[in-house]
């Protein structure tokens, strides 16, 4: 049964009138108060719809919602085939539906890897039975992730994938990266390179500055990110080749893309909401340094990720650089862990959060700084990552006519407090734990179908 509060009135199935929201569309430039009318499966008209409404016809009674184009994630972890423990196909996708996200793309890092083109098969199969939303793999750099030697990225390239990557590990040979940057230029798909050079930190756990040292924990300085993006924006310009440029987490990465930009390097860069809300005070619980914990040797394992949370100028950084459109889109990196992972030492938990139920809220909160628009942010969790996939995504980032009615409501001023037990992932592994989100998504379609409904999945 639909909640009331998305006034959802069940009739005809193949005919919807999406009533009375504030419609953003980054893709046609729309953004009005108006109706939406989705016809098997498709959109039919978005704004003015006019008089061509028909009497028995599904309502969705949306006032005071925002409606947009559904939300697309171009760095997600699935887990599945080979971690089941931590997440499927399916509980991923439902977490997925429950943060307006409509199409996710998933990372190589499973066992088998995504280095063939039965394991793509596995996955895109796998998606048909369970996932209620568009999953789609990304294939591995090197074989195996191994970075010794390049995958089959043509016979990938054929199979579906829509990137390559090793994430998780980065591909550390630059004559191997010069190989799949200059076969990327052919395939025409992105390079996705996690920019960490490991042997300038080895022990690292958290970010180089005053926090981790007061904690006593090994540091991971920017330059481990900078130092191998640097690498990677110079031999995009050598192969001309696609690269994508993973979670951001420095100050001093931001200008390196806007600087490759101008000498004209196909480069694009996604971050996540963690990194551009919370900071390396954080390790030591939501009230950081001020928290009275400071004479305090704690910290939240949660909070552990890759790369790692870091200051408020690092953070200050990125939401510039993403209000100004040097960094493309929003990514989740949703990354989650059995709980064992995580109830353990800070040097031993396994990084990662659990992020797809609670990315809106997070990137809401620059609309209600007043640090972005609305529209802004719409734009990065939608036309922003279509963007860098390419084409094939157009038609899934917009509420166009004719295009699929991928579709999220959410209520942006509705304050809401993070409770992981009531998350569809498995993963309840977020700092995030017990604090109160503004904005929060109240229904998600797929094609027309509703597949998460105001606390509920479909």
């Amino acid at each position: 049964m639909i909640r009331a509060a998305i006034g959802y009135v069940e009739m005809k199935p193949n005919t919807i009138l999406i009533k009375g929201p504030r419609i953003i569309d980054p893709g046609s430039g729309l953004d009005q108060v108006g109706d939406i009318l989705v016809q098997d499966g498709n959109i039919l008209a978005a704004g003015l719809v006019g008089d061509g409404v028909p009497d028995d016809c599904r309502v969705i009674d949306a006032g005071n919602l925002v409606a947009c184009p559904g939300f697309i994630d171009i760095h997600c972890h699935l887990r599945e085939p080979g971690f089941e423990y931590k997440e499927t196909i399916a509980t991923g996708a439902r977490a997925a539906a429950r943060g307006g996200f409509t199409s996710i793309c998933c990372m190589p890092n499973t066992e088998p890897p995504i280095d063939n083109a039965a394991v793509v098969k596995f996955i895109q199969e796998r998606s048909r039975e369970d996932a209620v939303v568009r999953v789609f793999p990304i294939g591995c750099v090197s074989r195996g992730r191994r970075g010794k030697e390049l995958s089959e990225m043509e016979e990938l390239a054929a199979a579906g994938v829509v990137a390559y990557s090793d994430d998780g590990d980065p591909v550390y040979d630059p004559n191997l990266m010069r190989l799949a940057l200059a076969y990327s230029a052919d395939l025409g798909l992105a390079i996705s390179n996690h920019c960490q050079d490991y042997s300038l930190f080895r022990d690292g756990v958290m970010a180089e500055g005053r926090v981790a040292t007061h904690l006593g924990l090994a540091g991971i300085p920017a330059a481990a990110e900078e130092a191998m993006m640097a690498r990677d924006i110079s031999l995009a310009g050598l192969t001309g080749g696609r690269l994508h440029l993973t979670h951001l987490s420095t100050a001093g990465s931001v200008p390196l893309i806007r600087q490759a930009r101008e000498r004209g390097i196909r480069v694009t860069a996604e971050v996540c909401p963690h990194h551009l809300t919370i900071t390396d005070e954080w390790v030591m619980g939501p009230g950081g340094m001020e928290s009275g914990a400071a004479g305090l040797s704690s910290y939240d394992t949660f909070t552990k990720v890759y790369p790692p949370l870091r200051s408020q100028a690092d953070v200050d950084a990125l939401v510039q650089g993403l209000a100004d459109g040097v960094i493309d889109c929003i990514a989740t990196d949703h990354a989650p862990h059995d709980l064992s992972c995580k109830l353990d030492t800070y040097q031993d938990a396994a990084f990662g959060i659990s992020v797809l139920e609670t990315a809106l809220g997070s990137a809401l909160q620059l609309v209600h700084q007043g640090l972005m628009s609305l529209p802004e942010i719409v734009d990065r969790l939608t036309a922003g990552p279509a963007r860098v996939l390419g084409a094939t995504f157009d038609s899934l980032a917009t509420l166009k006519p004719g295009t699929p009615a991928d579709i999220v409501l959410f209520d942006p001023d509705l304050e809401w407090v993070v409770d992981t037990e009531q998350f569809a992932s498995m993963g309840k592994n977020t700092p995030l734990q017990g604090t109160t989100l503004k904005g929060r998504v109240m229904a998600t379609l797929v094609a027309g179908r509703l597949v998460y409904q105001d606390g509920q999945n479909a």
